[in-house]
């Protein structure tokens, strides 16, 4: 089966209602992704949106939405944790394409959960990394 990795911007513009378009894909794919067991997130992908979602949103969430957020929406995404080798493999991706390392360790944590693509609109849309299609989902 093939699997979708998540980037965080997905997740954040899940509970963005300024801007509908977005909001409205990304709750297709998220709930697709739930329904089907084929979306994955990682570690990071859990901070990074509660972080957004608390501090940075237009309309920050209260403990008690984002601990709902956190149950019924990162949870059952979360499949990817660390390991040594997702940092080693981290940095050889960042040495190779020039990305960031925390962007260098969404590809890895994608690629370690064998997925085929990663969904995301802070990357190169289209760039293939070892087997990994990177697709912007709000193009």
């Amino acid at each position: 089966m093939s699997a979708d990795f998540l980037d965080t911007n997905v997740l954040v513009y899940l509970f963005d209602a300024d801007s509908p378009a977005k909001q409205q894909r990304a709750d297709v794919i998220v709930g697709a992704g739930i329904a089907t067991g084929s979306a994955v997130i990682s570690y990071q992908v859990v901070q990074e949106t509660l972080n957004v979602l608390l501090r940075h949103a237009a309309h920050p969430a209260s403990p008690e939405e984002a601990r709902r957020i956190l149950n019924d929406t990162l949870l059952p995404l979360w499949r990817s944790t660390p390991s040594v080798a997702t940092y080693e493999r981290a940095l050889t991706l960042r040495e190779r394409y020039g990305y960031s390392f925390y962007d260098s360790l969404i590809l890895a944590a994608a690629l370690e959960a064998g997925c085929d693509r990663l969904l995301s609109e802070d990357f190169q849309h289209g760039q293939r990394i070892d087997g990994l299609t990177i697709e912007d989902p709000f193009r």
